[in-house]
């Protein structure tokens, strides 16, 4: 009978794959909620209980146990981009338009500030070559950038893996602490959250963190941060690469 099961779920992967994400979802919801008084959002535990449960599995997280092999498309750039573009659509036109100016500095202010950090960082980790330096500061701006950015410059397997590791911590960090820093910081019309998803640039993080402040939100700061990606993957392997190769 366990074999049948077990048969049946391995061949609807995709749909036993999003039955375990809403389940772990509903349990970190129920746990910030009752446990926690939501001082802590869903999103953000659901996030660091998906990168334990990954340390279960191989190369690929739980993926690569059979009976989870659906979350490798789940989890993949397909699906995930499908719903960065989504997400975007629900946005404003006009209150876009409200934030152009601001969120274009944003943007650029966001992807130099977080790389400057990240090639700092990677400087007294004792990184002194300038593919290094490049490929950890681009992962300061978005996982996503990192690997892009050492794939095109020829970076270390291990150099990458720092690199993805730099955005995951950013995209931790921005999901628990949004909600916290949101009303102290005027984050609660869609001009300041299409200027706040400039400046930090990480979609997943931004989105998550907005969505436990408002979800109205969400929609702007998904937007520019999806650009914040597109500007980094354009900028750090080529004229911010040339920058840091100049100052070594």
């Amino acid at each position: 009978m366990s074999e049948l099961i077990e048969e049946v779920l391995i061949k609807n992967g995709l749909l036993f794959a999003f039955l375990c994400v809403g389940l772990l979802m509903w349990v970190c919801f129920w746990l910030a909620k009752h446990l926690l008084g939501n001082r802590i959002p869903g999103v953000a535990l659901a996030i660091v209980a998906g990168l334990g449960l990954a340390f279960l599995g191989g190369k690929r997280g739980l993926a690569d146990v059979p009976l989870f092999g659906g979350l490798a498309l789940l989890g993949g750039s397909m699906l995930r981009d499908f719903a960065v573009v989504a997400t975007a659509m629900g946005a404003d036109l006009d209150k876009i338009r409200s934030a152009g100016l601001a969120g274009t500095v944003a943007l650029f202010v966001g992807v130099l500030l977080s790389f400057v950090l990240g090639v700092a960082v990677a400087f007294t980790l004792g990184y002194t070559d300038p593919v290094s330096l490049t490929t950890i500061g681009a992962g300061a701006c978005t996982y996503i950038v990192g690997p892009v950015t050492g794939g095109a410059l020829g970076a270390s397997s291990e150099v990458i893996a720092i690199s993805i590791a730099a955005g995951v911590v950013k995209t931790i960090v921005t999901t628990v602490a949004t909600p916290l820093v949101a009303r102290s910081i005027g984050l609660n019309n869609p001009h300041s959250a299409a200027v706040f998803g400039g400046l930090i640039g990480t979609t997943s993080g931004v989105a998550a963190g907005l969505a436990a402040t408002d979800t109205r939100l969400v929609p702007y700061g998904a937007l520019t941060a999806t650009f914040y990606t597109g500007l980094g993957c354009l900028l750090c392997p080529s004229v911010l690469f040339l920058l840091v190769v100049w100052v070594v």
